[in-house]
């Protein structure tokens, strides 16, 4: 019986001890984080010096350069580029949309942009009457006679009822990816979507549509949600309101780009990989400072971090930039085809893609058992204010790893501003605070060292 007793008082005072030294190595974590961190100097150069990163565009290549410059500088034991093939879309001269025949003004120029991946309507630009919906159903209602040849546009706004404002996201953005596809079946010449922000600004935001197979490709923009109010007055104040859009974008042969790939080689078992990452492009508007320079430079952090605090990883740390998230997710499927082709082992992918706010937790796609086993971590977490742990999914580039098995994380940053600046040319440098930022890498560090230290698999 003494003996037994004895175990089990070496058993505790074992676990007791290693939750101390995690503690300990979790301070050291955000100390440098917040004292010596390197993530805002990263961004500053990565959104200032070169800018916007659209897939296929000389600035992106520039950011493979400069992101795998500072991985090798950082010390870190591998750095290599994953050839990946992207598309190549150009947006062309300056947008116009125009309002022509208003009972109130007479003609009013709206503030527009053209939605990602979208086909332009050419120098001689698109004139029609513009109808509004509000979704497909009322596409439907209206049928073929209502609207072949016609604009058609999309007014509904996100849900201001959410307090998550990714659910918001979700439910509207329905119109903007299918909507010129579901438009077209019925024959309209072209669309206009009503940004996606809860913010009433002149500012249009972009993002990727998709065309349906068989389905004519008709020109798509964006427009302010300031424009779309103007423009949802006037239809109801006008009978046969006409409207004037001109687009000069297109889309050009794939061309070749890279995922870019640091690593830490583990000392216990470097065949089970944990990775890290952001989407190194961005779209042609802003400088791509949130969506999503910010997770990209976390990465980087969270594991310059490790090397200069001398922790050895026990499984290999991976931190992959992907390329092109925003209009194809070439480089997370490619990532992950990769992976599979070569049999390797991911028992973790952390990805930050909802830009550089303050931290609130992370969103876990996993079996319970990795669910559980992180949600235990939590009393660690406490002392930074991170308390959100919940059962939801990762991010895109990441996902294409769930069939491997890899329990899949999302950071979770505060939310309330993300879409003011998302898509936008408001997302520039200027919106990002230094310490939350620091932050955000901090907390990303300390849940790939607890991760990395006890894996996800009970013991038991």
């Amino acid at each position: 019986m003494k003996k037994n007793v004895l175990i089990i008082i070496i058993l505790l005072t074992s676990i007791t001890l290693n939750a101390q030294n995690q503690k300990n190595e979790i301070k050291k974590i955000y100390d440098e984080a917040l004292t010596n961190g390197e993530s805002y100097s990263l961004l500053e150069y990565l959104s200032l010096k070169i800018g916007n990163r659209l897939s296929g565009s000389p600035q992106a290549a520039a950011a493979v350069e400069y992101t795998r410059e500072r991985m090798e500088a950082f010390g870190f034991d591998n750095v290599y580029l994953q050839e990946v093939m992207v598309p190549h879309w150009i947006r062309g001269k300056k947008e116009v949309g125009r309002i022509l025949n208003s009972a109130s003004f007479g003609s009013k120029e709206l503030n527009v942009t053209a939605l990602g991946n979208s086909v332009g309507t050419g120098a001689n630009g698109i004139l029609a009457e513009v109808i509004e919906v509000q979704n497909f159903d009322q596409l439907d209602l209206l049928g073929k006679e209502n609207i072949q040849g016609k604009i058609v546009f999309y007014n509904r706004p996100m849900d201001p009822r959410n307090i998550n404002t990714h659910k918001s996201y979700s439910q509207a953005n329905d119109q903007r990816v299918q909507g010129a596809s579901k438009a077209a079946q019925y024959g309209a010449v072209g669309v206009i979507s009503r940004s996606l922000t809860l913010a009433i600004d002149d500012f249009p935001h972009t993002g990727s549509l998709q065309y349906e197979e068989k389905v004519p490709k008709i020109p798509a923009v964006a427009v302010s949600t300031l424009g779309a109010e103007i423009l949802s007055r006037e239809i109801k104040k006008s009978n046969g309101l006409k409207f004037y859009m001109e687009t000069h974008c297109e889309m050009l042969p794939d061309v070749l780009s890279y995922n870019v790939i640091g690593e830490v080689k583990g000392s216990e078992f470097p065949d089970e990989y944990i990775i890290v990452g952001g989407h190194l492009d961005s779209w042609d508007v802003g400088d791509g400072t949130h969506d999503d320079g910010a997770g990209c430079v976390q990465s980087i952090e969270a594991i310059r971090i490790f090397i200069t605090l001398g922790i050895r990883p026990k499984r290999t740390i991976r931190v992959v930039l992907f390329m092109n998230e925003e209009n194809g997710l070439r480089g997370g499927n490619e990532y992950a085809r990769v992976a599979k082709e070569k049999g390797e082992r991911h028992i973790a992918a952390l990805e930050s893609d909802s830009g550089g706010f303050t931290p609130q937790g992370f969103s876990i796609q996993g079996t319970d058992d990795a669910f559980s086993i992180i949600l235990g971590w939590g009393d660690l977490f406490i002392p930074y204010d991170l308390r959100k742990f919940v059962q939801g999914a990762g991010e895109a580039d990441i996902d294409p790893l769930k069939d491997q098995g890899t329990t899949l994380i999302g950071f979770i940053p505060d939310s309330q501003r993300y879409f003011d600046y998302h898509h936008s040319e408001a997302d520039t440098f200027e919106k990002v605070n230094k310490r939350e930022l620091e932050l955000g890498a901090a907390a990303m560090a300390s849940l790939i060292y607890l991760i990395d230290q006890n894996g996800l698999q009970s013991k038991e």
